[in-house]
């Protein structure tokens, strides 16, 4: 679900979410999907003959969509609930809001109508001026809410001319007349700034306005932030003491620019991982998120604790996307900060200062609306009051489980210690989040107590090259584990395995190399061996390593041919850099490589390339290759609209989509891979596989067929760098696939 939005019933809490998703749940741990998407048969509209397409036709008709996007459902004092729901055209603020009226919560809702639009080009708006979407908001993404004393408000908006509150009749649900679009809280000229949403909290008597910055997909950088007033209208200021009103973006920049908005708001949470090295507890890669945001919250009058509601993306998960629920407490200045790991109901409680001193993974979100991911380093909170490791200043535990955070170059981070269960090594840690005056959270992640020599016995025990019976490809070698481990690899014969792990496959037949692993962490070492014989891998057609020229380094094939930014088109510039191994191909955007016909004749075949885009644009293809111009298969880092753009393998017989669920990245190389066999086809990301189908067309059935690097006959050049095209005469396997890739 896509933008949580939370309202308790009784017992059970209920979130709605765009696409008119919807969920419950008795504890904000365990939910039940209700509903997923509009259609004909949601129940949350479906009464007689009358569903959601009938009763928000109008709604439909000047969005021009077919979907809804974050809706938000109260109760009023009638007893009715009133679902404000919206829809927008999505590249642009055509939008329409309204609101919808239901007995019961969970529905059917009968629409009462539309209460604003937006997007009226050319046309008054509702303060009587002409629509300007720099100024004017985008009808979208409401939260309605009683303030403290009782009076009903409508927050909303998402880019365009910013986030705007108006005041609501409570006795039907609508908004007051002669307010125009309301009052603007903050945004405006295109800033990234949506998902708004008050909570009123009587633990502190402010009210916080959180709102999420950036973009939400996972290479959009969203994250959530918040700011406070003694107003249910504003101002709101953030921790600094800017209003704002005054956040928005640069007029004079291009459109959505984060620079003008990045420094403002206390950002709670955005992309982080608290990192599982080697030899620590758990497996997997931790426990973090990627472009969290679209928040609701919610205070439990009953127990005083605050919850923060919010959709997520994960690192190395691509665009799946999933709900999660955090705690908030309040820091000794008023504001709010989030538990770092989900709500299992915990409770504050006393901590003892032997308890919370030790070895941390330490995360500080910044300021920035990044794609990057803040990864944990390592610090120590000392017996002595100090901060060591990846930062050094001083702590202190204040009062009975408060935390007080000196680093140069900040004021004091103010947060708190949490006993929190952390997934990825199944236990209860010790958790700190802490705020700055600058709007800066930090998070830490207690690591179990160790020894050095259990530290160092814990990698040595997890280290492993996996099967190294048959190896084909580079080697990955770790070179760091738990708590600043350091590993330090020999070869017995680097002229076929390097102490980094670069494979030369021998000419024929197979060599057996020991790999030794010497573990040290500070006097301690340890050291432990492998046996590695590395064989040539069968079937390989064509190699072209891209060492300053276009040959193949198999022998099979001729030289590939620069042309320009089509695959018959005379031209094209083609430069080299340091690649992968040797050196690699420099695209700039306007050249490709013709290679020679007839790489690919039969239907079981692999191709493997590393690739490192400098954009993404649709269509571009990476490796291509056609029998005709209505025959082809290609391979694009950005896909068309029906995979979400995703990286995807595409054929043009039977118009396969091979979507991904996720972008290789720009400036950084990827390991790309497909193989056929017989129409069944996998497709592979860095070594694993990220789609396995049926059916796949058998497009190679001459030995004439046509085969290009970068460009094809008709869609943009690819700007960026290639390395090691690979190509087989069979459908490698996935172990082979995962050892080409590394």
């Amino acid at each position: 679900m896509h933008d949580p939005s939370v309202i308790k019933v009784g017992d059970t809490f209920y979130v709605f979410g765009s696409h008119l998703a919807s969920a419950r749940s008795k504890d904000l741990m365990n939910w039940t999907q209700m509903t997923s998407s509009v259609s004909a048969t949601n129940p949350l509209f479906l009464n007689g003959s009358a569903n959601v397409y009938t009763e928000l036709a109008e709604t439909f008709k000047w969005a021009q969509s077919t979907t809804l996007w974050a809706p938000d459902v109260r109760q009023l004092a009638d007893g009715k609930f009133y679902m404000y729901y919206n829809a927008c055209k999505g590249d642009s603020p055509v939008s329409a809001l309204g609101v919808a009226v239901a007995n019961n919560v969970e529905g059917p809702y009968v629409n009462k109508g539309i209460i604003l639009k937006s997007g009226m080009w050319g046309q008054p708006s509702y303060d009587g001026t002409i629509y300007d979407a720099l100024r004017h908001p985008n009808t979208v993404d409401p939260n309605v809410f009683f303030d403290n004393a009782g009076k009903l408000w409508m927050i909303y908006g998402s880019y365009s001319g910013g986030i705007f509150i108006m005041q609501m009749n409570p006795a039907n649900g609508m908004p007051f007349p002669g307010q125009g679009y309301g009052k603007r809280l903050i945004g405006g000229n295109h800033s990234r700034i949506e998902g708004a949403y008050v909570m009123y909290s009587p633990a502190t008597a402010y009210y916080y306005m959180f709102t999420s910055f950036g973009g939400l997909d996972a290479n959009g950088g969203y994250n959530m932030r918040v700011a406070r007033s003694t107003n249910p209208d504003g101002p709101y200021v953030d921790a600094q003491g800017n209003n704002m009103a005054n956040v928005k973006a640069d007029p004079s920049k291009p459109l959505f620019d984060d620079a003008s908005i990045a420094p403002y708001g206390v950002k709670l949470m955005g992309n982080f991982l608290f990192e599982r090295q080697l030899g620590d507890p758990g497996t997997g890669i931790g426990t973090g998120y990627v472009s969290p945001g679209h928040n609701s919250a919610y205070y439990d009058p009953a127990t005083g604790k605050h919850f923060l509601i919010f959709h997520t993306r994960f690192p190395e998960r691509g665009e799946q996307h999933e709900i999660r629920v955090h705690q908030m407490f309040m820091n000794a200045d008023g504001w709010p900060v989030v538990a770092p790991y989900r709500n299992t109901n915990e409770t504050l409680a006393t901590v003892h200062r032997e308890a919370v001193m030790g070895d941390y993974m330490y995360v500080n979100h910044g300021k920035d609306i990044s794609a990057s991911i803040k990864k944990s380093r390592l610090i120590t909170l000392n017996a002595n009051g100090t901060v060591s490791g990846a930062v050094t200043g001083r702590w202190a535990l204040v009062g009975s489980n408060q935390v007080e955070i000196d680093i140069p170059g900040a004021s004091t981070y103010k947060g708190l210690f949490l006993r929190q269960w952390d997934e990825t090594s199944k236990s209860y840690v010790t958790s700190f989040s802490a705020l700055s005056r600058e709007g800066i959270a930090v998070f830490g992640s207690r690591l179990v107590p160790r020894t050095d020599m259990q530290v160092l016995t814990a990698v040595y025990n997890e280290l492993t090259l996996g099967n190294t019976s048959a190896v084909t490809g580079n080697i990955p070698l770790p070179t760091a584990g738990s708590r600043g481990t350091v590993i330090a690899w020999t070869s017995s014969n680097p002229a076929v395995v390097s102490n980094t792990g670069i494979v030369t496959t021998p000419a024929s037949g197979s060599v057996t190399v020991t790999l030794t692993a010497r573990i040290s962490k500070g006097a301690l070492t340890l050291t432990k061996s492998f046996q590695v014989t590395v064989t040539r891998l069968g079937g390989l057609v064509a190699y072209y390593a891209f060492d300053g020229n276009l040959n193949d380094s198999n022998g099979s094939f001729g030289a590939g041919a620069v042309v320009g930014n089509r695959i018959d088109a005379a031209g094209g510039n083609l430069g080299y850099e340091p690649g992968l191994r040797g050196n690699a191909a420099v695209f700039d955007g306007a050249t490709g490589v013709r290679l020679p016909n007839g790489l690919i004749s039969t239907n079981s075949y692999t191709v493997s390339l590393w690739v490192k885009p400098a954009q993404l644009t649709a269509y571009t293809p990476t490796f291509f290759g056609a029998r005709t111009p209505d025959a082809w298969v290609s391979l694009l880092p950005k896909g068309h609209d029906f995979v979400n753009g995703a990286t995807m393998l595409w054929s043009g017989t039977a118009w396969y989509d091979a979507g991904l669920g996720m972008n290789v990245p720009t400036g950084q190389w990827s390991h790309l891979a497909f193989s056929v066999n017989n129409g069944a086809v996998n497709v592979y990301v860095n070594g694993v596989r990220r789609f396995n189908g049926g059916n796949f067309p058998d497009v190679f059935t001459t030995v004439s067929g046509v085969f290009a690097l970068g460009v094809n006959w008709w869609d943009t050049p690819y700007k960026g760098s290639m390395d090691e095209l690979r190509i087989y005469n069979r459908a490698l396997s996935d172990a082979e696939v995962a050892g080409l890739a590394h």
